[in-house]
């Protein structure tokens, strides 16, 4: 049937457009992130041809206009890359650049080639202090747990002066670094500044912005990964066999599953509506409600799983284990449950008896 009017026929070059951002991903993270190269991850060795097929896609700049060099895609179908990406638990900082580039490019600064790290990641992390004298800018401090910092090709910060939002530029001899890592051994580093920023400039966005972004594509990794963990526990349910017949016949495990799909669809759409809220500044409250759900979801998913699976799901040789410390580690990073229900909470007090309802559908 052919479409009737403008907005249908947009509606359809945009679904197109969806469609082949998640084909080309899926094609590109099935033929590079293989069991090898997700293991020597784990041993802190960084995918270099896998980034630089991810980079050669132009993945990394879907989140940037096309003035900028990216694909001038609404960041609702830029945010599919991210998803596929946690569906392949792919150890790489696709959501860390695609997020720094889409401050670059705000803040009207060249995007950079290479794996980028941002932050501050933690809500706590005030340390590091913009300052600017005649000779220049300055920036002092520290910032933690930044995502890949050791193989980042520079950081992208998000700092406040004048009582404005400003986005600066670091070269790794800029700072000093501290190793770390989260659950599933991806870095987590500490880096303390210890040279003036390569480039910094104004940005309109709020302060919240950078969190906000982290948590809607943490969101879209984790309900990725849960689709991989459903399709990985579906499956060996009907090959596994005990007593005679597969597991998955019986009774209590079929409501497990049923369970487990359950997440993994609250999760589906707790990423989509965050997805949609980039599109707005982005929203953080659609984005807090969705980000606690989708974190929730992946921490009863994850014990049906391995519950499910068994001894062999604790093997190193299985492929579940790559997704589910993924998952425990994404539930924490951009604000965990607790963080956004609280943000949450109080935003409703605040808005009082008389307006909750339109504040509810506000969001």
């Amino acid at each position: 049937m052919l479409p009737r009017n403008a907005a249908e026929q947009k509606a359809q070059a945009m679904d197109s457009t969806a469609d082949l951002l998640r084909d080309t991903a899926t094609r590109l993270f099935a033929q590079q992130i293989t069991p090898e190269v997700s293991r020597a991850a784990e041993r802190g060795v960084f995918p270099a041809a896998a980034w630089e097929a991810v980079e050669a896609a132009g993945l990394t700049r879907a989140l940037a206009g096309e003035a900028a060099g990216g694909f001038g895609v609404p960041a609702a179908q830029a945010m599919v890359l991210l998803r596929v990406a946690g569906e392949h638990a792919a150890p790489l900082p696709l959501a860390e650049t695609m997020l720094a580039s889409w401050l670059l490019a705000a803040a009207g600064l060249p995007i950079l080639d290479g794996p980028l790290t941002l932050g501050p990641v933690a809500a706590e992390d005030g340390a590091l202090h913009l300052t600017r004298d005649r000779t220049g800018w300055r920036l002092s401090g520290s910032a933690a747990r930044m995502p890949w910092g050791r193989d980042a090709a520079a950081a992208v910060l998000l700092v406040a002066h004048a009582g404005r939002a400003h986005v600066a530029l670091l070269r790794p001899d800029a700072w000093d670094l501290t190793p770390g890592e989260n659950l599933a051994r991806e870095p987590r580093d500490h880096l303390r500044v210890t040279a003036a920023p390569e480039a910094v400039a104004p940005v309109d966005l709020p302060a919240q912005a950078l969190r906000a972004a982290g948590a809607a594509a943490r969101a879209q990794q984790i309900a990725g990964a849960l689709a991989r963990v459903l399709a990985l526990t579906t499956r060996y349910a009907q090959d596994r066999v005990q007593f005679g017949r597969p597991i998955g016949k019986f009774q209590a495990v079929q409501q497990s599953l049923a369970v487990l799909a359950g997440q993994a669809a609250a999760a589906s759409a707790a990423a989509d509506l965050a997805a949609e809220a980039m599109e707005a500044g982005p929203n953080w409250l659609p984005i807090a409600a969705a980000k606690a759900r989708a974190g929730e979801a992946a921490g009863i998913a994850c014990g049906l799983a391995h519950q499910l699976h068994g001894a062999i799901g604790f093997t190193y040789e299985h492929e579940l284990h790559f997704l589910t410390k993924r998952l425990w580690s994404w539930r924490d990073e951009f604000g965990a449950e607790a963080e956004w229900n609280r943000l949450l909470g109080r935003h409703m007090l605040a808005a009082g008896a008389d307006r909750l309802w339109a504040a509810l559908t506000a969001a």
